[in-house]
């Protein structure tokens, strides 16, 4: 993106000389209007130093190509992307109004501006030596004049500076300039360069320098060093505040319908990051200059120095009007190769400030580069046209005068693997990221499993669901890269052995705030190390053993979104395996905890519980009871344990997020297990994960669950201070199942479940499965479904003291159920009770 962290421009006087430097504060007052340009530099055509430069390519799309841009950067990469930049010249009937031309924004609104030294981007000596330099003075850098380069989420609890104003004091390219509107600041961009390229000849008429002879002459105040030039540069400029230069949507605005095809065109900036088949589309939140626009207004000689991207995003910038701006790419694969020959010619720079590129004030000649071995290529943009910069891809330019233009970033899901090396790298520089890799990763990864069973099921291949399926499959990009993000993770949670604990990571982990590794910023999205003596500071994975020196193994634990198993399913759905595909479109519902908690508070009200009975009745039903399976258990070949719909193995554990029956307007986990009670065969229970003393026990899967909604509907008609049948929602609570909510009838625990009985021991259970494949409906008409409730009832197949003794059973209340528990299959049982029970025993074991 053409960004600058500095940003702004003014043309200074020649110093006289160094015994008496002449020291001019170029910022007006406060409250004067803008200052008009003092040019001491005349240019001089036969001291040009245009670099000699290949130019990068330019793309003519025709109206068919420009209805998706993601698809045309897709279809343009292969032939684009080596040359690290390219130009794209929309049809000729795509001309977008800018609202920057009215006259409200272009004769009122104000926007900041920063100074530009250009005779220093490339020759300076290093701040500390420069302190004491006779060459000149320049003004003081205001403390409010410094810019954070770092991009963040718009959320005031996310954003934290990176740098103090003390610091910026420090720094080059920091000095703030006066405001300007924009019809001020073309004003004087005239009157600069009418004075600066002023031709005596002996006639009246006003020179307009070419493009190339503005180039010549930018590099030779680069290279040379020898005139002092400032200019203004209104750089990043938030499109929320100032504007953009695309129509944006505004309800009640009555715009055309021209107007509003354009506020609605891909290409419009303001839509463009969060397009179908972006990645950014999984990001939340507004970050600023990244998924929200910035403006740029330049002038002659402003320039945007070298750098790359955030995250080495893709970037598009679109000049709206004025005169062309000059780029210069250098292609990705060549990244490392320019970084070292900048660190060679500007040595005491790099010494002084190893994250200099990162603070984009620093220029070298392509000329030089090309001297190191580095390709370098141009580009000229002319009003009306797109640039497009790829990952990775180190980009720099200026403007030929006065100009706004707006650019923003795109990531398609090529860009992963960019992406991923970029956040990696940060972590090695300890450097603080823009954004959350891994929730990118993932986000894309469950919206193409979505796609992959929309497509499974419907057999309909939407444009988005074939975009998906494009980077599907084992050889497919988003497949490449979600197993390598997993390959690295196991190769982490390997390296730490046994010192940690394994936990499951909330869903609203990382929610509310950004959590970052306390050492070198990494983001915690994925899993985070964190120990008892320090439970809100939190580390990666690779610097987990520095977290902590005095926490033994049990009192330090790592948090993981998704265990590895889980991830490795993930891959295998992406690479098309059915099973997994069905078990994660089943599992991936609702893992976002926004909507989770928005449709808690839509299911049940935070206020006038009757008001809202209609939100009450759909937002119940949206709930979806997507179990996560914990813990398989073990297989028991008796017929208690299991039924014509189920296997209930001994041990298993499974987790669903539902309504919490603490507090009703919040969703919370539920913990459901099957535990052995001895002669009785197996006993449910369902436990608040956080909570594990709230808890329902039954013999019955459906019985324990119907608990569970007679509490959630006390405590409902309890804060709604209202009588039950007033409220319409509490009877959507009856349709929620049992089975359902344990996972006996998900895929996924269905397939987990059978795998422990392969030989089909358990044959009730397989005969109705059987019966299910051959059509065959074994259930009589009347009978009910959980074949628990038949077997613990009327089964005549039991004897009286069998029957006698799961009907009490059913009527036991969970504290019961528990003394019961503990007496029958506990460790303090005595050897009395052992042999009275024996008979019992074997009249359960003998029954068919």
């Amino acid at each position: 993106m053409d960004r600058l962290a500095s940003a702004t421009v003014f043309m200074a006087m020649e110093v006289d000389s160094e015994k008496q430097p002449i020291k001019r504060d170029s910022s007006p007052e406060p409250d004067s209007s803008p200052p008009s340009p003092k040019v001491s530099p005349k240019w001089n055509p036969s001291e040009a130093c245009r670099p000699s430069l290949d130019d990068a390519p330019i793309f003519y799309p025709t109206n068919e190509d420009f209805e998706d841009p993601l698809a045309y950067i897709e279809k343009l990469r292969s032939r684009a992307e080596s040359f690290g930049i390219c130009r794209i010249v929309p049809p000729v009937a795509w001309t977008p109004p800018s609202p920057l031309k009215e006259k409200q924004i272009w004769e009122k609104s104000k926007f900041p501006t920063r100074v530009q030294l250009i005779d220093l981007l490339q020759n300076r000596e290093p701040t500390k030596k420069s302190t004491n330099s006779k060459k000149r003075k320049r003004r003081l850098i205001s403390k409010t004049g410094y810019l954070r380069r770092r991009r963040r989420r718009t959320d005031s609890d996310c954003d934290a500076p990176d740098d103090s104003p003390q610091d910026a004091e420090e720094k080059f390219g920091f000095e703030t300039g006066p405001d300007f509107t924009l019809e001020d600041f073309q004003k004087y961009d005239e009157d600069f360069k009418e004075s600066y390229f002023q031709v005596e000849d002996g006639t009246n008429k006003k020179f307009k320098p070419k493009v190339k002879d503005i180039e010549g002459e930018y590099w030779r105040i680069v290279e040379q060093g020898t005139d002092e030039v400032e200019v203004y540069y209104g750089a990043d400029l938030e499109t929320k505040k100032f504007g953009s230069g695309f129509p944006k949507q505004s309800p009640g605005s009555g715009k055309s319908l021209e107007v509003e095809q354009y506020t609605k065109s891909r290409w419009n900036l303001n839509n463009l990051s969060r397009l179908p088949g972006s990645v950014l589309a999984f990001e939340s939140c507004d970050i600023s200059g990244v998924i929200v626009p910035w403006l740029y207004v330049g002038m002659c000689f402003s320039t945007f120095c070298w750098h790359v991207e955030d995250h080495h995003l893709y970037s598009l910038n679109y000049l709206h009007t004025g005169d062309p701006k000059v780029w210069y790419g250098i292609p990705g694969e060549h990244a490392a190769s320019f970084e070292n020959a900048l660190k060679k010619r500007l040595p005491d720079l790099f010494d002084e400030q190893p994250d200099l590129l990162h603070q984009l004030v620093t220029q070298l000649s392509p000329s030089i580069l090309k001297e190191e071995g580095v390709p370098v290529y141009r580009a000229v943009q002319r009003s009306g046209e797109f640039i497009l910069t790829f990952p990775k891809a180190y980009h720099s330019g200026f403007n030929c005068g006065f100009n706004c233009a707006e650019a923003v970033n795109v990531a398609p899901v090529d860009w992963l693997v960019h992406g991923q090396d970029a956040v990696e790298g940060y972590s090695k520089q300890r450097r603080k990221t823009s954004l959350s890799h891994d929730k990118l990763l993932l986000g894309a990864a469950l919206e193409a499993i979505r796609s992959l069973r929309e497509l499974a099921v419907s057999r309909k291949k939407t444009p988005v669901v074939a975009r998906w399926k494009r980077v599907c499959s084992e050889d497919g990009l988003l497949t490449k890269a979600v197993k390598r993000r997993v390959e690295m993770e196991a190769e982490r949670l390997n390296e730490l052995g046994d010192g940690f604990r394994l936990l499951k990571m909330e869903g609203d982990f990382d929610i509310k705030r950004e959590r970052e590794c306390f050492l070198c910023f990494y983001d915690l999205h994925m899993s985070a190390a964190s120990c008892k003596c320090s439970p809100n500071r939190f580390a990666c994975l690779t610097h987990a053993k520095n977290l902590c020196s005095s926490c033994e193994s049990k009192e330090r634990f790592v948090l993981l979104r998704y265990t590895l198993v889980e991830l490795r399913s993930l891959v295998r759905a992406l690479e098309g395996d059915p099973d997994a595909i069905e078990a994660w479109a089943q599992n991936g519902r609702d893992k976002n905890p926004l909507q989770q908690h928005q449709r808690a508070k839509e299911a049940l009200g935070t206020s006038s519980c009757s008001s809202k009975a209609h939100q009450q009745d759909a937002g119940t039903n949206r709930l979806s009871q997507s179990v996560e399976l914990l813990k398989s258990g073990s297989l028991v070949v008796k017929k208690p344990w299991c039924s014509k719909q189920a296997i209930y193995s001994k041990g298993f554990k499974s987790r669903v997020k539902f309504i919490s029956v603490l507090d009703p307007t919040k969703l919370t986990n539920y913990i459901s297990e099957v535990l052995d009670a001895g002669l009785l065969g197996p006993l449910f229970r369902v436990s608040l994960e956080e909570y594990p003393s709230e808890n329902f026990s039954n013999v019955s899967a459906e019985k324990c669950w119907q608990m569970v909604i007679q509490r959630l509907k006390l405590e409902i008609i309890k804060r709604c201070d209202q009588p039950a049948s007033s409220l319409t929602s509490l009877h959507h609570l009856d349709s929620i199942n049992g089975l359902d909510m344990f996972g006996f009838r998900s895929p996924h625990v269905i397939q987990a479940l059978e795998a422990l009985d392969p030989k089909h021991q358990l044959e009730e259970y397989w005969n109705q499965r059987r019966a299910e494949v051959f059509g065959v409906e074994q259930t009589k008409e009347g009978e009910k479904e959980d074949d628990t409730e038949k077997v613990g009832a009327s089964d005549p197949s039991m004897d009286r003291d069998t029957r006698l003794l799961r009907g009490l059973l059913k009527k036991a209340t969970p504290e019961e159920l528990a003394m019961m528990h503990g007496l029958l299959c506990g460790e303090t049982r005595n050897t009395e009770l052992q042999e009275e029970l024996s008979s019992l025993v074997d009249k359960m074991e003998k029954s068919p």
